[in-house]
């Protein structure tokens, strides 16, 4: 008895390895948090490019986020966006929008190079976010074209398209075709998520494989009718309707053809 008393468990060890792994799972958050932040900040930016980002902001952009980029009714909060979702807005011309709609048209820029990276140094300076991606990041020389087809059929082909045309969605919205897109926006989309796309963190997909998916649509971009006729890239209705249409030709056809022998 006394042996089987020795081995009885204490009643609070078990409370006592629940607060063990608690803390461990805390601590390791905390750990991924900082290294999130970290990337998050590693670009800098002068005080002189976020003051003058913050003038074209108040000027241009607080009528619907707000003069402190808060967010109104009208706009979202940009606090804690970043860089790189300043940098895709305004460099495709979708911010600032031309008219309220179901979402943001591509237009030409209205802004130059220099005031896109003051905008984007004001509302980084507003809270960490996703950097504007280095070159080395963007080298499709250095991607896999076979392993970004895996993933870009996995994660965006449902939207996007199998051959990134872009394609329809619900009320009004669509996903934009990928085709002529540069490699830069292509990465800060996957990094942001604007419109209705999902934001795909490092976590998610890791900057090699971002590299390796704009590999995979470049190669679609220099090479769009590999297999033959593109029939608009839509997939089976095209085809389908080709090979109806061609059909129908060929059943008319021998049906005149019968017809004329029999007369």
């Amino acid at each position: 008895m006394k042996a089987l008393s020795q081995k009885r468990r204490h009643p609070l060890a078990a409370l006592a390895l629940l607060v063990m792994a608690l803390l461990l799972t805390g601590g390791l958050y905390a750990v991924a948090t900082t290294t999130n932040e970290a990337k998050a900040e590693t670009t800098t930016y002068s005080a002189q490019d976020i003051e003058e980002g913050q003038k074209l902001f108040q000027a241009n952009c607080s009528t619907c986020h707000g003069m402190q980029a808060q967010g109104t009714s009208s706009g979202p909060s940009l606090i804690g966006v970043g860089a790189s979702s300043v940098d895709f807005q305004v460099g495709t011309g979708r911010m600032p929008m031309q008219m309220q709609g179901p979402q943001a048209q591509v237009k030409p820029q209205q802004f130059n190079e220099e005031q896109t990276d003051q905008l984007a140094a004001y509302v980084a300076s507003l809270g960490a976010g996703p950097t504007v991606p280095e070159e080395q990041d963007l080298d499709i020389a250095e991607g896999n074209s076979a392993n970004g087809a895996k993933i870009f059929l996995a994660n965006c082909a449902m939207c996007h398209n199998a051959a990134g045309q872009g394609g329809a969605l619900t009320r009004g919205k669509f996903a934009p075709s990928l085709m002529g897109v540069s490699e830069k926006h292509i990465y800060e989309a996957m990094q942001t998520g604007p419109q209705n796309m999902p934001v795909f963190n490092d976590a998610n997909i890791t900057p090699e494989e971002k590299r390796d998916v704009i590999t995979y649509l470049k190669t679609l971009d220099n090479n769009t009718t590999v297999g033959g006729f593109s029939l608009g890239s839509l997939g089976p209705v095209s085809e389908g309707l080709f090979i109806w249409t061609i059909g129908l030709v060929v059943v008319i056809g021998f049906t005149v053809w019968l017809t004329s022998r029999s007369a």
